[in-house]
Parts: structure tokens; C-alpha cells; sequence
């Protein structure tokens, strides 16, 4: 009789894993009221993209997009209706997410569209400077 035992890769730690806790909230908690917006993000070449799943939301009411210091925040309201309902497994009340945007993001020109509950953002973007610099230690005198 084959077995198969599917494993988990265990990744080790990672600083970026705490950024991550930052921007969405620590796994599995919520600030009371206060759910966690899904959202995709990618860089093309000239333009950081984000969209965001918010169905049900008047964009023109409903949604705030801001930046600061480097931060791009999304806040989305859906209010409960009122009608008898008797299951439910919509969530409704505040939404809200936090992105740290890419070096050389022009935060400015930035523009939004929303169709069939998808919200995006997209946002242009410098060209890329090196992220990483080689520092080469000097000899003085000895």
C-alpha cells in the first residue's frame, strides 16, 4: 500500500515576515470590527498595481485611498442591510489595508478604477535604482 505524506516546506523566519504582519495584521487576528482587504499586487516596468477585492462597495462613497510616507492605505466601508436575512456569511463594517510602495513610486500621479467589485490602483514608477551597493572598506595608514 503507497503512502503519500505530503510536507510543508518550512521557510525560516524572515524579517519581511514581520513587514508583511504589519501591512495585513497578524494572521488569524483582527482588530475588533476591522477585516483585512485581499488584494494582488505587481510592478511592470513603469507602474506599481495593486487591486483589491471589495464587492458590494460604492467607490464613490464608500472607499478612501491615501499615501503617506511611502504608504499607500486603502479603507473600505460596507454597511449590513436590514432585511430579514437567514444566513449570512458576508462581511460587513470597516476594511483596511496598508501597502508599502515600491523605491521611486510617484505617489501623485496616481489613479484608481473600479469595476465588478475590483478595485485598482495603479501607480508609476521611476526607474528602478540599485537596491543593493557594494561598500568597499579603505586601508588607512598603518
Amino acid at each position: 500500500m503507497n503512502h503519500v505524506v505530503e510536507r510543508r516546506q518550512k521557510r525560516p523566519f524572515a524579517l519581511q515576515d514581520v513587514f508583511d504582519w504589519f501591512e495585513t495584521g497578524l494572521p488569524g487576528i483582527h482588530a475588533p470590527g476591522m477585516h483585512g482587504i485581499r488584494i494582488e499586487e505587481r510592478t511592470t516596468d513603469d507602474a506599481y498595481v495593486v487591486r483589491a477585492e471589495l464587492p458590494g462597495i460604492d467607490p464613490d462613497k464608500d472607499v478612501e485611498i491615501t499615501v503617506d510616507n511611502g504608504v499607500l492605505t486603502l479603507r473600505a466601508e460596507r454597511t449590513e442591510r436590514t432585511e430579514d436575512v437567514r444566513h449570512s456569511e458576508i462581511r460587513y463594517g470597516s476594511f483596511s489595508r496598508a501597502l508599502r510602495l515600491p523605491p521611486g513610486a510617484r505617489a501623485d500621479e496616481a489613479a484608481a478604477s473600479y469595476k465588478d467589485g475590483m478595485l485598482t490602483i495603479t501607480i508609476p514608477v521611476s526607474e528602478k535604482q540599485a537596491s543593493t551597493k557594494k561598500i568597499t572598506v579603505k586601508h588607512e595608514g598603518s
